[in-house]
């Protein structure tokens, strides 16, 4: 009976390829993703070229490090013998008087290693399969192996095809993929398979065009700011005014550290940034010439002006924004870290297809390193629909990693509202109108960063659709905000986002995820940034400004903190969310424009478009000491 039960589990949960099955392998299928809007399958997958495949093993005790990360709870595993000792309490958590005790790499490495049953099944199936040479994370969670598409067809019962988009990238992907049964629950994700997501900077250029002003903009009143703050050029002078960092000067040194991430080719440009420093912080000005550049993955770096061709795509308008915004505000040198992996695929049989997973790829570098950061900005982002599931909550797991090593991971919420107009309906086949989530914004481990304009008082930021000096048009620009659909609404938040769906009145049922993590969380300066890009002065929006402007500012409260020999903030959002929430100004004007609505709009308290709005330094900067122990 056992046998028929088997062979009748195989016809119907089998292989999905007409491959023979490996004895005792039985394969049945593990995910499935619809391909999103704008590509289109092509050819199949040359058989002999290389591809790269990540394989996320199920992690021993996530559980554990989740709990330290929200509560600081002293562990009690006292009988679990491969568990360090000297373990310290985590510390996001306010409350716990082991607030601001970080975890180490070889703590978090402990609690994310596989169980050795995991790691056995996995190395066995791949041994069956003649696969030997691997490579590992260093928590061991992630394996990778390079592999000949035809190989990697047979290990996972699927069929390789490049997809075109119809901007032409071109990447190798399948919407379905199989697994051994008994290995369903040791394997969370494999990757490049069903991840179509497309990362985008979340930037808006405006170098050519006249700065937009909102009809009921009214000229600040504060006579310090209406002196340096410019509602068409926004400047460093105007930044540590509104936000009261004036005449603070790091005073920490090298221990204190602020970074940002570069994709898709983007590169700080040294001359540019020494151009901007001369004329809005002189006194900076070496630090263009300093900030460190890492390159992952074979990420480009660049000390000199860009070449013409770069000029001519407008590369780094990105990474010039992210370093000018961070020195700008904070005076000091951010690590800037370069990570590579996007397309186009070209077969080749000794370069591996382009994976284009580079969350994973930084991931497993920085989790690397055994001093990071302690602030870290990413000014981009993608549809959540776009992404799996199972791919999507092992990145997010890996920036709780972060965090329970005291890192404040920021990113941005977008710059499309509740959704680009076109965009607006389900990738499931149904076509269902839905508001389009972001990822990472989503992820309850990282602190996302909305986007606000004008001064007395700021409001969410917004420009309506353009025509380009080409002809063409340009969308419009609103700060992002919205629920995911793949992630709860965590603990830390509940009580702020039942207030806030409850206040809608049942206003957009049906378009959102009432249970889900919203965001942002806080919300900072966003539209028309003053820059230089290519030599040239300018101005430039979106959350892409906010984020690393934020970024700054929190660098600026840790450097107050080491000074005192205090810990620095860490994972912010419980604290966020219990106390330092009073250290921000609320917005409650305008909303998150989008799929042909207003969105949601930002009103008294936390809400889904602003967070709980824009920082005041010595206030956060009180608040801040307060929970590390000491007073004012």
């Amino acid at each position: 009976m056992y046998i028929i039960a088997l062979l009748l589990y195989a016809i119907f949960f089998g292989s999905t390829t007409s491959n023979p099955i490996i004895p005792g392998k039985i394969y049945s299928v593990k995910e499935s993703h619809f391909i999103p809007r704008g590509w289109t399958e092509g050819e199949d997958a040359p058989k002999d070229s290389i591809i790269n495949l990540n394989i996320g093993i199920k992690q021993g005790n996530f559980e554990e490090l989740e709990r330290h990360l929200y509560e600081g709870i002293p562990v009690s595993l006292v009988e679990t013998s491969w568990y360090p000792s000297n373990i310290q309490s985590l510390v996001s958590n306010p409350e716990h008087p082991r607030y601001g005790n970080h975890l180490s790499v070889d703590d978090v490495n402990n609690l994310v290693k596989p169980s050795k049953t995991s790691d056995e099944l996995v190395h066995e199936w791949l041994a069956d399969h003649g696969i030997d040479t691997i490579t590992y994370s260093v928590g061991r969670d992630w394996l990778s192996v390079s592999l000949p598409v035809s190989a990697a067809e047979r290990l996972l019962r699927t069929r390789y095809r490049i997809y075109q988009h119809e901007d032409g990238d071109r990447i190798v992907r399948t919407p379905e993929w199989s697994l051994p049964i008994h290995l369903h629950d040791h394997i969370d994700a494999i990757q490049p398979t069903t991840s179509f997501m497309r990362l985008k900077g979340q930037g808006t250029e405006y170098l050519h065009l006249e700065p937009w002003t909102s009809p009921s903009y009214t000229p600040p009143k504060n006579s310090d700011i209406s002196a340096v703050c410019n509602v068409s050029s926004v400047t460093p002078q105007c930044f540590e005014t509104i936000y009261s960092t004036k005449g603070y000067r790091p005073q920490a040194g090298k221990e204190n550290g602020v970074g940002f991430t570069n994709y898709l080719g983007e590169i700080p440009i040294r001359p540019d940034t020494a151009k901007f420093l001369a004329k809005y912080r002189p006194c900076d000005v070496d630090a263009a010439a300093k900030f460190p550049q890492y390159s992952i993955a074979d990420g480009p770096t660049q000390d000199g002006p860009l070449s013409i061709a770069q000029a001519a795509k407008g590369t780094s308008q990105e990474a010039n924004l992210d370093v000018q915004a961070i020195i700008g505000i904070s005076h000091l040198a951010p690590i800037s870290y370069s990570t590579g992996g996007s397309p186009p695929f070209i077969p080749d049989l000794n370069t591996p297809t382009n994976t284009n997973e580079p969350y994973l790829v930084w991931l497993n570098y920085i989790l690397g390193q055994r001093l990071i950061p302690q602030v870290i900005s990413t000014s981009y982002g993608d549809d959540e629909q776009t992404v799996p599931q199972a791919y999507a909550e092992r990145v997010c797991k890996q920036f709780a990693q972060l965090g329970a090593r005291g890192v404040s991971v920021l990113f941005a919420s977008g710059d499309r509202g509740v959704g680009l107009n076109s965009t607006c309906y389900s990738n499931d086949g149904k076509n269902t109108k839905m508001f389009i989530p972001i990822f990472p914004g989503g992820c309850p481990y990282v602190t996302t960063v909305g986007a606000t304009h004008e001064f007395e008082p700021e409001v969410v930021a917004f420009r309506p659709g353009t025509v380009r000096p080409d002809g063409s048009f340009r969308e419009i620009y609103s700060s992002g905000g919205g629920f995911s659909n793949y992630f709860s609404t965590p603990a830390y938040q509940k009580d702020v986002v039942k207030d806030y769906v409850k206040g809608l009145g049942g206003l957009y049922n049906g378009l959102y995820n009432k249970a889900g993590r919203a965001y942002p969380d806080i919300a900072a300066q966003g539209q028309y940034f003053a820059y230089v890009w290519n030599g040239t002065e300018g101005v430039i929006s979106g959350t892409s400004a906010s984020t690393p402007l934020m970024a700054g500012i929190l660098a600026l409260v840790n450097d107050a903190l080491l000074e005192s020999g205090k810990s620095t903030l860490g994972f912010l959002n419980p604290w966020l969310y219990s106390k330092g929430y009073k250290g921000f100004t609320d917005i409650i004007s305008g909303s998150a424009v989008g799929c042909q609505v207003e969105g949601f709009a930002a009103k008294k308290g936390w809400d889904p478009v602003t967070g709980f709005g824009t920082p005041v330094f010595p206030t956060l900067l009180k608040l801040a000491k307060r929970s590390a122990g000491y007073g004012d």
